[in-house]
C-alpha cells in the first residue's frame, strides 16, 4: 500500500481507515494524527457535557471541523479520526484542497463571506453555504448550481446580530429584521435549499461579549423562520470559545477550528 491518506479509505472499512491505512503513515502524519486525536476527544467532550447540561441529547449536536488555513493532509487525518464535517472560509485555500480530498467521506462547508464571482468554484465542492447574507449572492448561487447540474445546495442566512442595533453596518450577514425575506429568496430558488440559519457573536452592540444572550436571540429568530420553512432545521453558531452556549440556546453545528487543529499561523 502507498502512503495516500487520501483515500478512499480501504474496502470493508466504512468511513474510517482500517489497519493497513494507519500502518501506512510516516513518523510526522502519525505523530498529528494522534494530537488531532487527542484533540478531538477534549472537544467532544465539551459538546457531550453542554448537551448533557442543556438536557439534550448528543447526536442533535454536529461538530464541523474549521480546516482554514490548515494543509489538506490535516483534513484527510481528521476523516481517519471520524471527522465528516469540514469547513472552509476563503475559496482559493477551499478548492484545492477539496479536490485533493475529494475520495474522503467527507461533507464540505463554505462559511467565509462569499464574493460572487467564487460563486461557481465554491458550488463545485460545497454542501453547505453558511454565508448566504444578500439577494444577489442567492441568485448567483442559483443559477451557478443549475448550470453545474449538481443536487441542490443546502443554504444558510448568515444573521449579523450587531445590525439589530444600528452596528456593524459593513460586517457581513443580513440584519434580524431582514432575515425572512431573504429566507423565503432562498427556499424559493431552484437549486438551492434553505437549511437553516447561522451567526459568530457579535463584536459590537449590547449583545457584544454576552454569547449566551446572543445565541438566545439567535435562536428566536430561528424559531421564526421554522414557521414559514419547517425544514429549515439547522442553527450554526458556537465556536472554540464559546460552543458551550451556542448548544445551550439549540445549536445544531458547532463551528471548532483552534481547539482541534491549535492555533493558526496567519494568513499567506
Amino acid at each position: 500500500m502507498t502512503n495516500d491518506i487520501y483515500g478512499p479509505f480501504p474496502a470493508g472499512s466504512g468511513r474510517f481507515p482500517d489497519k493497513d491505512w494507519l500502518d501506512a503513515l510516516t513518523e510526522g502524519q502519525r505523530a498529528r494524527y494522534e494530537e488531532l486525536g487527542t484533540n478531538l476527544e477534549v472537544v467532544e467532550r465539551r459538546i457531550a457535557d453542554a448537551c448533557a447540561a442543556a438536557g439534550r441529547a448528543r447526536d442533535e449536536v454536529r461538530l464541523i471541523v474549521v480546516t482554514k488555513t490548515y494543509p489538506a493532509e490535516d483534513t484527510a487525518l481528521l476523516a481517519g479520526l471520524g471527522v465528516t464535517d469540514v469547513a472552509e472560509n476563503r475559496d482559493q485555500d477551499a478548492a484545492p484542497k477539496a479536490e485533493q480530498c475529494r475520495n474522503l467521506p467527507l461533507d464540505w462547508h463554505f462559511v467565509g463571506q462569499l464574493q460572487t464571482n467564487k460563486v461557481r468554484s465554491v458550488v463545485r465542492y460545497a454542501d453547505h453555504v453558511h454565508s448566504v447574507d444578500r439577494p444577489r449572492l442567492v441568485e448567483s448561487l442559483g443559477a451557478a448550481v443549475r448550470k453545474a447540474g449538481r443536487a441542490d445546495l443546502g443554504c444558510l442566512v448568515q444573521i449579523a446580530l450587531d445590525k439589530e442595533h444600528g452596528e456593524g453596518e459593513h460586517r457581513a450577514g443580513v440584519a434580524p429584521a431582514d432575515v425572512a425575506a431573504l429566507a423565503d429568496a432562498i427556499a424559493d430558488t431552484p437549486g438551492l435549499r434553505l437549511d437553516g440559519v447561522m451567526t459568530v457573536a457579535p463584536l459590537a452592540g449590547p449583545l457584544a461579549g454576552d454569547p449566551a444572550a446572543a445565541f438566545d436571540r439567535l435562536a428566536e429568530i430561528a424559531t421564526a423562520v421554522r414557521t414559514d420553512h419547517p425544514a429549515a432545521t439547522m442553527v450554526s453558531a458556537g465556536m472554540s470559545g464559546d460552543l458551550e452556549q451556542a448548544i445551550a440556546a439549540g445549536a445544531t453545528h458547532v463551528r471548532v477550528g483552534t481547539a482541534v487543529l491549535g492555533v493558526r499561523s496567519p494568513l499567506g
